[in-house]
């Protein structure tokens, strides 16, 4: 339904419009992009406001450099690991960490205009305010000294790293994934904190371009994930020569001559691990500080995201919010999905309820992390029956073509009706492979179809066939193709 922002009782500004629109975006991302273009696609007048680089996180320091850099690190591996092939020599490639890092802010750059700013000239309808920090005021929002009216705005503004709360850290010149994908030159040494899908990437791409890498975590490594992938993950990682440390907890942390010096506690004993650099891995809070929020009536959590409804309302009427500034998924798709959904309800034309039951994830590690629905403890939490299949990776002729084994397909299904629930996969190719799964749930099948259904031979993707197979079958005992 249309809502517009009028003053309550418990928060009222006082202040004088003089340009006006039909929709207020603030936040220059993926969310703000998306909600800005939709609106201006329906025939409205909307005024972007930038409140930070244009772009947002994905482009300028998350999604875009973080993969071009993890790509570079594959290729060096790549060299490095030919010897698992009989016959073939392993290669070592130089690695000049500062023109790698160069050659990523080129693509940010050329990314940034492409995706973002050479696309404005297109939407006539939508006016790019650049000038700086924004603050909702009703009626509208204030920026650069002026106000801006318009009955509907949506917040838009992302997130930004955190850094956790550990003693001595204030007195640490601490990276976080920003500087790590930015620093001039290579660090003998890093220690990563925060076993999360971040932490887990980059300490994988600093030590393949040869930066010896710690990586320190509380509990253990994806702790969302299912046991069985953290697992594949974990030896990986380890299998490569980095040292991960887990099961812990933070006592404290210094800075000294030689680098930084993280005191831990595990199992009742105290020990120190050392490091050049100390990265900080330990997610994102929502940039909502200077927005106004509270004197709006919009409420937020504990970590300041924006509380959203499914129709992606704030609790102030006419106010909408999309993106990693939400309690929602953190991800750029899903930022851009919200903010559809977001302006297709405040504007009236199709309404839609933020829905992501059929969401993939990805890992951008290697072998990859994937997964889509629910996992086993969800399940069960959820109420189901469960059922589950686990195949390791050496069950695939696909991973035993290419002389790598390492991963395991996971799949959860309820045991009364045979529909999937989720599915989870540690693979080279799993961020390919896990969009099937996506659409085995999205249409609700059962295991039984999901293993009677044809997929080409000699791919990782047909290790979901066999997964599901599992769940009647012992797939060591079926030949090539076996239906």
């Amino acid at each position: 339904m249309d809502q517009t922002v009028k003053a309550h009782d418990c928060c009222s500004t006082k202040e004088t419009s003089s340009d006006s629109y039909d929709l207020i975006v603030v936040g220059a991302g993926s969310a703000g992009f998306s909600a800005s273009i939709t609106a201006a696609e329906a025939g409205k007048r909307v005024a972007l406001v930038g409140h930070g680089t244009i772009g947002g996180t994905c482009v300028n320091v998350g999604c875009v450099p973080s993969k071009a850099m993890i790509r570079a690190a594959e290729a060096v591996h790549s060299g490095a690991s030919a010897a698992r092939f009989p016959g073939v020599s392993p290669c070592e490639h130089a690695v000049d960490w500062p023109t790698v890092v160069k050659g990523t802010a080129d693509l940010v750059e050329e990314m940034r205009h492409k995706k973002y700013i050479d696309l404005l000239p297109a939407y006539e309808n939508v006016t790019y305010i650049e000038e700086g920090p924004a603050r909702l005021v009703d009626g509208g929002v204030a920026v650069a000294g002026r106000i801006i009216s318009a009955p509907r705005v949506l917040i838009a503004t992302g997130s930004r790293p955190h850094t956790p709360d550990i003693d001595g850290i204030e007195s640490v010149d601490v990276l976080d994934s920003t500087d790590l994908l930015t620093l001039p030159t290579r660090p003998e040494s890093i220690m990563v904190l925060g076993g999360g899908y971040i932490g887990c990437e980059l300490a994988q791409m600093a030590s393949r371009l040869g930066v010896k890498v710690t990586l320190v975590t509380r509990s253990r490594l994806l702790p969302g994930a299912e046991p069985e992938v953290a697992e594949a993950l974990t030896d990986a990682l380890k299998a490569e020569g980095i040292a991960v440390e887990t099961g812990l907890a933070y006592v404290s942390v210094a800075q000294e001559s030689g680098g930084v010096t993280l005191t831990i506690k595990r199992d009742g004993k105290t020990e120190a691990l050392a490091a050049e650099r100390l990265v900080a891995t330990t997610g994102r809070v929502a940039n909502s500080d200077g927005l106004g929020l509270s004197e709006m009536c919009i409420e937020t959590n504990a970590r300041g995201s924006v509380r959203v409804g499914p129709d992606m309302a704030t609790t102030r009427p006419g106010v909408w919010a999309a993106g990693d500034v939400t309690d929602r998924d953190q991800f750029v798709y899903m930022a851009a999905y919200g903010a559809k959904v977001a302006i297709n309800n405040a504007l009236g034309l199709e309404p839609m309820r933020y829905d992501n039951a059929a969401m993939p994830w990805v890992v951008f590690t290697d072998p990859q992390v994937a997964g889509i629905g629910l996992s086993e403890a969800e399940a069960k939490a959820a109420g189901h029956e469960v059922k589950t299949s686990v195949i390791t990776l050496d069950n695939v002729p696909r991973a035993a073509a290419a002389r790598d084994t390492r991963g395991v397909i996971k799949l959860v299904a309820d045991a009364k009706t045979d529909l999937l629930l989720g599915g989870q996969i540690a693979a080279p190719e799993g961020s390919d492979t896990i969009q099937t799964l996506a659409m085995a749930l999205k249409f609700s099948m059962t295991t039984k179809a999901l293993g009677e259904t044809i997929f080409p031979y000699l791919t990782t993707v047909e290790g979901l066939k066999l997964a599901a197979q599992t769940f009647d079958k012992d797939v060591a005992k079926l030949s090539c193709c076996a239906g």
